[in-house]
C-alpha cells in the first residue's frame, strides 16, 4: 500500500500539480500546456520521464477527454447528454470507478478487485487529494485517471461560470 498526495498549485500559469508522498518528497509533476490546442496534461515522473497525458478533443459536441499512459490510451472520460446535472462516462477496459467522483470521494476497481482510494482533502489552500494505492503496479494509471477526472470538473466548472 502506498500514499500519495497531489496538491494543485493556486496561482500558477498553465496548471501544475505536485505529486508527493508521504514524506512530501516529488513523485511526480504534473503540467497543463498553455494556450495550446488541444489542451493537454503531462504527467511527469521524478526524473522527468513522461508517464501519461491526458487530452481534451477539440471538435467534439460534448467534452472527451483521453488518457494514456506510457503511450497507449487507456481511459476514455466523456460527458454524457444531460438537462440538469453534470454527469460522464468513464471507459477504461477492466477499470471500474465507484463512489462520489465528482467530490473527489471515490474507490478504483481493476478486474473487480479493488486498487485504490481516494479522498479530497478538505481546508487545505488549493485542491488537495488523498491517494491510496493498493495495487502499485496500477500506480501510473490511477494517478492518471485522478488527474482527468480533476481536470474534468474543472472544465465544467469554467463551462458554469462562463455561461451565467
Amino acid at each position: 500500500m502506498k500514499k500519495l498526495y497531489i496538491k494543485q498549485k493556486v496561482f500558477s500559469i498553465g496548471e501544475k500539480f505536485t505529486i508527493t508522498d508521504e514524506q512530501e518528497r516529488a513523485c511526480y509533476y504534473v503540467e497543463g500546456s498553455f494556450l495550446q490546442i488541444p489542451k493537454r496534461f503531462s504527467i511527469q515522473d521524478a526524473h522527468n520521464r513522461e508517464i501519461g497525458s491526458i487530452t481534451k478533443k477539440v471538435f467534439s459536441f460534448l467534452p472527451k477527454f483521453f488518457v494514456e499512459v506510457n503511450g497507449e490510451e487507456m481511459i476514455t472520460l466523456e460527458k454524457e447528454f444531460t438537462f440538469f446535472k453534470a454527469k460522464y462516462n468513464i471507459s477504461a477496459h477492466g477499470i471500474r470507478v465507484e463512489g462520489d467522483w465528482w467530490d473527489m470521494d471515490f474507490s478504483v476497481y481493476a478486474h473487480g478487485e479493488e486498487v485504490a482510494v481516494i479522498s479530497k482533502r478538505w481546508f487545505t489552500w488549493g485542491d488537495t487529494y488523498e491517494v491510496t494505492i493498493l495495487d502499485e503496479e496500477m500506480e501510473q494509471l490511477i494517478i492518471s485517471l485522478v488527474i482527468a477526472i480533476d481536470r474534468v470538473k474543472a472544465d465544467n466548472a469554467a463551462a458554469s461560470s462562463g455561461s451565467s
